[in-house]
């Protein structure tokens, strides 16, 4: 018996064993077994799969498991795909999420509006562009509400006064009345005399490095000037923080805004307005084709715990496409810097000064900005060869705790945030320029803070063209606190700030951050709408960090900026530990410089 047991056992160890398969396809079954022929219907039901495999210890798992979606096909979510500790690979049998053939499958948090869920469309017009207006879809009685939408994968753009991209001058910035006051005839233009001429409208302000999204309270037409106020809780955030702000008469002109969100503005060809009151959407006729309005704000959100993190899951070949932007329709959008939402911030009034920064003179909390797909305590977690197009906010986030990822070979196309995004921010509780682990004597949390540290990830050959166009002040690539990043062979252009963008804290002091390499990337077409930019910006001390053979065109010269501080390279506050060498960059033809520098460090070797 014992010799027929052993050679059962020689022999089933002897058998090849193969990644497991599992086959998703819209028109597929969630009852079905996963095969080619008997496909699952969602993403979903394949992940939970694939982790009873692993959890039984299934013969499909000794390898990878590889989750085919078909080629070419559309999976609309209804809720995010979440992925846990328990959906973890091993380093020698990850799971796959790519397709059954070289085209790639979507996945979207979008729905069409030419769907049956639509009602009938209405024509009317305004004499010179026809437009259409749909009743939106709905869900348990609710109108989907949106601030976004695509006509045949081309971005429609929110009624402004002045148009997409395009802005006037205000008059008149004033912190204690808490006001904005704008030329009177912008309204008057457009039969607005009060708030109640147009309940939806919205501010967009220019404020050097970031812009302020604001919901309009109240107008008060004096004379030639329009005194606006604002809803909260972004009032008070905008007139209490004291950095950025708008300027009026500053070294190189005042600061500009856009009206945006009423009926009356809906005079272009590519503009769209959804009524509030009823969830009816206005657009133009033009357009045609399908119409995607976004539902989610996240498509794929993978988490690790406190106990244990995810790992070993590749994406690879998928295109994530139509994520949502919700925050400023109920909050406003106050940010501080790279699209950092600002949750409270005030200027310190007497007394100036904190433990790890003796001359600060403000205080500043902020939160990460919303994601279509989002990482956090999580090691080998890899994109590769995968798409992000049409996302209204941040495109791939990697937060806190992440290691050993590689971001490679992807396409990030109308991005309305920053297409990669990086580290922590010190956004949640920190106070957000308190050095990352700062300690009074002690070394426990700094063995903390290197325990959870986001490094050693590859971001290489990727294309990002097109991003920042919601939210101006993102940038192409951002980094905060990092170590041992790898950025290289990427092209970025087409962004309203910085291209690359790298460290965080504004202190010399020692944060972790170490051994960044930014390598052979083309930069181009930056800071179109922001200045206080560059197209590869750091920040902080970084040692044995480089910033080599990259190609930097000169900035774009933006017609709102209120200072000429764009560069090739913006070496901001308190820079330290690179050695910069065989860029190829243009010069900042205002200035006549290559090169920006704020209070930099004494460890920075620059070629000249």
């Amino acid at each position: 018996m014992k010799n027929i047991l052993f050679s059962f056992l020689v022999l089933f160890s002897a058998l090849p064993v193969t990644a497991g398969e599992i086959f998703v396809s819209p028109y597929g079954d969630d009852a079905a077994d996963g095969t080619r022929s008997c496909p699952l219907k969602t993403v979903r039901c394949a992940l939970r799969m694939a982790r009873e495999w692993r959890r039984t210890s299934d013969p499909r798992s000794f390898e990878d498991i590889v989750i085919r979606l078909s080629s070419s096909a559309v999976f609309r979510l209804d809720e995010p795909l979440f992925l846990r500790p328990e959906d973890s690979g091993t380093e020698t049998s990850k799971t796959v999420i790519t397709t059954d053939g070289e085209a790639k499958a979507v996945i979207s948090g979008g729905v069409a509006l030419t769907d049956k869920a639509v009602g009938a469309a209405v024509a009317e017009g305004d004499g010179r562009h026809s437009f259409i207006t749909l009743d939106p879809p709905r869900h348990g009685g609710m109108p989907l509400y949106t601030r976004s939408l695509w006509a045949d994968g081309t971005k429609l753009h929110l009624a402004s006064h002045a148009g997409a991209m395009k802005m006037d001058a205000i008059k008149a910035f004033d912190a204690k009345a808490r006001t904005i006051t704008v030329p009177a005839g912008v309204l008057r233009r457009y039969n607005i005399t009060g708030i109640a001429d147009a309940p939806q409208l919205e501010m967009v302000v220019h404020q050097r490095w970031a812009i302020a999204i604001l919901r309009v309270a109240d107008i008060r037409i004096n004379g030639d000037d329009a005194v606006l106020s604002f809803m909260q809780p972004e009032s008070m955030i905008e007139f209490e923080h004291p950095w950025p702000q708008p300027v009026v008469g500053g070294e190189h002109g005042t600061s500009s805004f856009a009206l945006r969100n009423a009926r009356q503005f809906l005079d272009d060809g590519d503009e769209w307005w959804q009524d509030y009151a009823t969830g009816t959407i206005t657009l133009p006729v033009k357009a045609g084709g399908e119409i995607v309005a976004p539902r989610l704000s996240s498509l794929v959100v993978v988490s690790g715990s406190d106990y244990e993190s995810v790992h070993d899951i590749i994406f690879r070949n998928i295109s994530f496409e139509h994520s949502a932007w919700k925050r400023p329709s109920t909050m406003g959008h106050v940010t501080l810097q790279g699209g950092f939402p600002i949750v409270e911030a005030y200027k310190l009034v007497e007394n100036e000064g904190l433990p790890w920064a003796k001359t600060l003179e403000n205080q500043a909390w902020t939160e990460r900005p919303e994601a279509a797909v989002s990482v956090s305590r999580a090691q080998r977690v890899d994109f590769v060869q995968c798409a992000f197009r049409h996302l209204a906010a941040t495109a791939l986030d990697y937060a806190g705790a992440c290691s050993d990822v590689r971001i490679e070979e992807n396409e990030f196309r109308d991005i309305g945030g920053t297409a990669i995004l990086i580290g922590s921010f010190a956004e949640g509780a920190t106070e957000v320029h308190r050095p990352l682990a700062w300690t009074i004597g002690g070394k426990a949390m700094t063995e903390a803070r290197d325990r959870c540290y986001t490094e050693r990830f590859s971001v290489r050959d990727n294309v990002i063209d097109d991003a920042t166009n919601e939210d101006w002040g993102a940038v192409g690539i951002g980094c905060g606190f990092v170590r041992e990043m790898n950025i290289e062979g990427n092209s970025v252009s087409n962004v309203n700030y910085s291209g690359i963008a790298i460290g965080w804290g504004w202190t010399p002091e020692d944060t972790g951050m170490r051994d960044n390499r930014i390598v052979g990337n083309r930069v181009s077409q930056y800071a179109k709408m922001l200045y206080d930019a560059g197209g590869i910006y750091t920040m902080s001390n970084q040692p044995r960090s480089v910033i080599r053979d990259n190609d930097v065109s000169a900035p774009y010269p933006s017609p709102y900026a209120t200072n000429l501080r764009a560069f090739p390279i913006y070496f901001d506050a308190c820079t330290d530990g690179f050695t910069v060498e065989q860029n190829r960059l243009g010069t900042n033809e205002r200035l006549k410089e290559k090169y920006g520098y704020n209070t930099p460090g004494p460890a920075m070797n620059i070629e000249k």
